[in-house]
């Protein structure tokens, strides 16, 4: 960075903190910044005119970086303006990749470990989660939405670990997915009459395969009159819906106390009166108080890791068992069986499409120690040139849309 970038930097610094002080103010807005900041350009190159000193020639790009470093987000800032971006990951100061419709690259970046850990600290400001030697990784929701984890130089190799998630306002309903080719029309009709019928479903997929992204279209096909709750970690999921209350959970803190769980949250939950629950993403014993809710006759919606359809059920049918001795298999898979009515498996392809491979619906029977499924839809294999997944249409899915 250049000295006369760098010192102008520094005077903005100043003059907003002054500003701050004397207005009784906490925040700092990203016009307020970019008008002291023009200001100070200005000045320089008056003054650089009457010495003989150098000019800073782009003054449009001077400013943005000043603005980027003390209203933004600094170096990564144009990479989280850019829309094309979903994701961005740092392996170290120097070394960036993000993704860009599904597919990964490297990108030119020059940092230096300060400059990441400052990052990290403004992007934790607004969030009330830490980062520290006794709490090594964070996992916070930011203001617009996006997903931020981080991980400590140490427990990761040699500098600190970033991913941040963006969040992508545009892809908010079925009708948005079938326009991007991640299903067939009629699909998402009968996907929308489920979910306004109150039917369970469960999301499976890898990881980036857009199960979240396909969980919270499904939510918003709701029933505007239903009360739905979500639970979540950390905040990810984005619903169109006019009675929502979204919950996450909470680390602990210094003293080791004050942590929420999934599991305490989903009890809260149903103390809620809420129409539907909705959990980001089960993982370990909460499936078993999803479980319960469901047996209740309670609609429920989730997300899990998981290679197929049929093996989310075996893994749904196994996490119960994280929650005690006390949980016997033979409760859990006919409460798996009956529960949930329709299983979507998302994938994504070596080229970044993603898409819902396959619907499964739980006949309610266990069969061989699972639970036992037929298929309701499956995508075809692409043939060359064709942009989205063809449909294999059954006639289960016609009388569904009709």
């Amino acid at each position: 960075m250049a000295t006369e970038q760098q010192a102008i930097i520094e005077r903005v610094r100043e003059r907003v903190r002054d500003d701050h002080v004397r207005l009784g103010r906490a925040d700092v807005t990203a016009d307020e910044v970019r008008r002291i900041a023009l200001a100070e350009v200005r000045r320089h190159n008056d003054y650089a005119l009457a010495r003989g000193d150098r000019l800073i020639d782009d003054a449009d790009e001077c400013v943005r970086r000043v603005v980027a470093t003390v209203a933004g987000y600094g170096p990564l800032q144009p990479l989280i303006d850019d829309d094309e971006i979903e994701e961005i990951w740092l392996n170290g100061p120097d070394d960036a990749f993000v993704a860009r419709a599904g597919v990964s690259e490297r990108v030119p970046l020059e940092m230096t470990d300060d400059q990441v850990r400052d990052i990290v600290e403004r992007m934790l400001h607004t969030t009330g989660r830490r980062i520290d030697l006794s709490q090594p990784f964070v996992d916070a929701s930011l203001p617009d939405g996006s997903r931020l984890h981080v991980v400590l130089a140490g427990i990761a190799r040699g500098h600190w670990a970033l991913n941040l998630r963006k969040f992508v306002p545009g892809v908010r309903s079925l009708d948005a997915l079938v326009g991007l080719g991640s299903l067939p029309g009629d699909v998402a009709r009968m996907l929308g009459s489920a979910m306004r019928a109150g039917k369970s479903v469960l999301v499976s997929g890898a990881t980036h395969a857009g199960k979240t992204t396909m969980l919270g279209a499904l939510v918003s096909a709701c029933r505007p009159d239903q009360r739905i709750v979500t639970v979540e970690e950390t905040f990810e999921l984005s619903i169109d819906a006019p009675d929502l209350v979204a919950l996450q959970g909470r680390q602990p803190s210094l003293e080791g106390t004050g942590e929420i769980t999934l599991r305490r949250l989903v009890k809260e939950s149903l103390r809620m009166r809420p129409d539907r629950l909705v959990i980001g993403e089960v993982r370990d014993a909460e499936a078993l108080d999803l479980l319960l809710a469901l047996n209740t006759g309670l609609p429920g919606a989730a997300t899990i890791h998981a290679n197929s359809a049929d093996d989310a059920l075996v893994k749904l049918s196994a996490l119960p068992l994280l929650a005690g001795r006390n949980i016997d298999r033979d409760f859990v898979l006919p409460a798996v069986a009956s529960s949930l009515d329709l299983v979507i498996h998302c994938t994504r392809d070596d080229d970044g499409r993603r898409y819902v491979s396959e619907i499964v619906e739980p006949t309610g029977r266990v069969v061989a120690g699972a639970a036992e499924t037929r298929e309701v839809f499956r995508a075809e294999p692409l043939t060359e040139g064709d942009p989205r997944p063809g449909p294999r249409r059954s006639q289960r899915i016609a009388e569904r849309a009709a």
